[in-house]
């Protein structure tokens, strides 16, 4: 099983690499990702992504487990599991009070909504019903919304042909059709997988399945996991559509 803190620092790496989160180390994370080593530098790095740690400590503090970074849940977080089930609504909704009401403004309620309507800890849910309303997205200073939710959300992606450096996969984006987000038809999107030789999933064949975070593949995907990612994303989806978002709806 790969190490609690390498898998985050893999889902972790693309969006920070970008400067969008976590500490202004990324060749440093990339460094730990690629190689599979954990200590307690990497830890310390986790601890840096103020928007994904708080999550990870919700999750792991409802099944009793002492380390966030336990590898149960981080892949609950970006890919789903059971533990995200464990956690009840009051504390779900306890923290998402405390972490955003103040940044959300008159979007508070429309996420407070998003609660009893299935919301649960997933990065999804950051995606699809924070990021937008907590002052991380805002219409006139993202020139494409859609594209950005596409990209920030932990997409599956089906492998079709791989060559040097890069893998060809098709996978579902995200669509807007004026009322609610779905997922769109089938498109193919060249990736790459790695950067100076340094990447995280090796020897890809055509028919895996992948997980995707911008344009990084993060790992490979097993039916189980699969199932799961697809299922809390659509779950996340069609709460998100209940409210749209207001650079969306």
């Amino acid at each position: 099983m790969t190490p609690g803190p390498v898998l985050f620092a893999r889902y972790a790496y693309p969006p920070n690499a970008l400067g969008y989160c976590g500490p202004a180390d990324h060749g440093a994370l990339l460094d730990y990702a690629a190689a599979g080593v954990s200590d307690p530098g990497l830890v310390q790095l986790a601890r840096g992504f103020e928007g994904a740690w708080p999550y990870l400590e919700v999750i792991a503090a409802a099944s009793h487990i002492t380390d966030p970074l336990d590898p149960r849940v981080v892949e609950a977080y970006w890919v789903g599991n059971s533990l995200l089930h464990a956690v009840d609504m009051r504390s779900f909704g306890d923290f998402l009070d405390e972490r955003f009401r103040g940044r959300a403004g008159r979007g508070w309620d429309a996420i407070a909504g998003a609660i009893p309507a299935g919301a649960v800890p997933h990065h999804s849910f950051h995606v699809f019903a924070v990021y937008p309303w907590a002052g991380l997205l805002r219409a006139g200073l993202v020139p494409h919304p859609l594209h950005v939710l596409d990209r920030c959300r932990i997409r599956w992606g089906r492998v079709v042909t791989t060559s040097a450096g890069t893998v060809t996969v098709r996978y579902r984006p995200l669509a807007w059709d004026g009322q609610a987000l779905t997922l769109g038809p089938p498109a193919l999107e060249s990736v790459p997988l790695s950067l100076g030789g340094k990447g995280f999933v090796r020897d890809l064949r055509p028919g895996e399945w992948v997980s995707l975070h911008w344009d990084w593949v993060c790992d490979r995907l097993s039916p189980p996991r699969l199932r799961s990612l697809q299922e809390v994303t659509l779950r996340q989806l069609r709460m998100a559509s209940e409210t749209p978002a207001p650079v969306l709806g």
